[in-house]
């Protein structure tokens, strides 16, 4: 039931106005965003750079999700009007609360200032866009989302929609559990390793997931949306071959839950680890709140499970810590243990991961579903 009331409140909150409010469709991702709008004359003052800016946000193909245009609603009203100078919206108005908060979070910033933060953060998106399409044009992929590429016996997975801090649609978590099931019947395939492209390595959930759904609809879409992550948990409960997680950047909610089902975790010092479930009403996936506890003790599970706690990968100790990991040497690294056949455990499953493990986990996440 948490479940169903944090999405229906989700979706009302995007239908409403995070997704609407600012112009879910690319086209519509210039500033014509709710009170924004009045100070498009204001512009002609402003240097060439914000324009030429302004200009190219409306040439995302993506919607960049609610953060970031948060963030660029923020800049845009700090660098032509100045610091939030309204009240702070009543609390039924979620969208105008936060909307509002985005903004004043920016305190005194000067609009010069502003301008600068706003040029800089919708050039990285485009240009993370840009890199996304040529990458993928460049490898030949078949996969949207990812990036899949194999090399003398080591697979790796990249999360590829940096412009979206590499957040899960439902077309990801389908590429996501197809890509495991190649990896797990490729004979060339000796070890696979899942990584972020860009600064995250998985934001969560795209809130996209649920900005369609009518309340007479809700029941049936957590229905599948239940179906489809039990098959995604599975995929690496069953995972024949060993798995490891190279995290490059900040992690949160169902990517970090599964990590509990890896063989092996590393980051580097810019990880950080987030699993908000009780702000959001939600309860803990992945099997985490069985293997969490396994891994690292009851206390610093409940610690990042029930009571928010943002970790870095220097708190994390478990997660066997990696100060200052670069994904080249990580991969120079496996070499010797991938490449001579003899050694090569072709289908062998983790430490983890035996029989009475298996069982463990597809009970838990029965449970969930029943």
């Amino acid at each position: 039931m948490a479940s169903l009331r944090c999405a229906t409140r989700l979706a009302s909150v995007y239908k409403r106005g995070i997704g609407a409010g600012f112009g879910v469709a690319s086209h519509q991702l210039a500033p014509a965003w709710g009170a924004a709008a009045t100070q498009v004359r204001l512009m002609s003052a402003l240097s060439p750079e914000f324009e030429s800016a302004k200009a190219r946000l409306g040439t995302l193909s993506e919607d960049p999700g609610n953060e970031a245009k948060l963030k660029i609603y923020a800049l845009f009203k700090q660098a032509t009007v100045g610091a939030v100078n309204t009240k702070r919206p009543g609390m039924m108005d979620f969208v105008g609360r936060a909307k509002w908060d985005a903004w004043n979070s920016l305190g005194n910033m000067s609009q010069e200032e502003a301008q600068k933060n706003y040029i800089n953060f919708v050039n990285s998106l485009a240009g993370a866009e840009e890199e996304q399409a040529k990458a993928q044009a460049e490898s030949g992929q078949k996969y949207k989302n990812l990036l899949v590429t194999c090399e003398n016996g080591l697979r790796t997975i990249t999360l590829n929609r940096p412009a979206k801090m590499n957040a899960i649609t439902v077309e990801m978590y389908e590429e996501w559990i197809a890509a495991l099931k190649e990896a797990a019947e490729d004979p060339a395939t000796v070890i696979t390793v899942t990584t972020g492209a860009g600064n995250y390595y998985c934001s969560g959930n795209d809130l996209s997931n649920f900005a369609n759904i009518s309340p007479e609809n809700m029941h049936e879409h957590s229905k599948n949306a239940g179906v489809l992550l039990n098959r995604f948990v599975s995929a690496f409960i069953d995972f024949p071959k060993p798995l490891i997680a190279v995290i490059n950047g900040h992690a949160i909610g169902v990517s970090v839950t599964v990590l509990g089902l890896y063989d092996a975790v590393y980051a580097t010092d810019k990880a950080t680890f987030n699993t908000p479930f009780s702000n959001l009403g939600q309860s803990p996936e992945g099997c985490s709140s069985y293997t969490f506890p396994k891994i690292m003790g009851p206390g610093k599970a409940n610690e990042l499970l029930l009571f928010n706690k943002k970790n870095t990968s220097r708190t994390v100790i478990p997660l066997r810590y990696w100060s200052g990991l670069k994904f080249t040497f990580f991969s120079i690294s496996l070499n010797p243990f991938v490449c001579p056949p003899k050694m090569a455990p072709r289908s062998a499953s983790g430490a983890w991961v035996n029989g009475d493990s298996r069982l463990s986990c597809h009970s838990d996440i029965g449970d969930i579903f029943v």
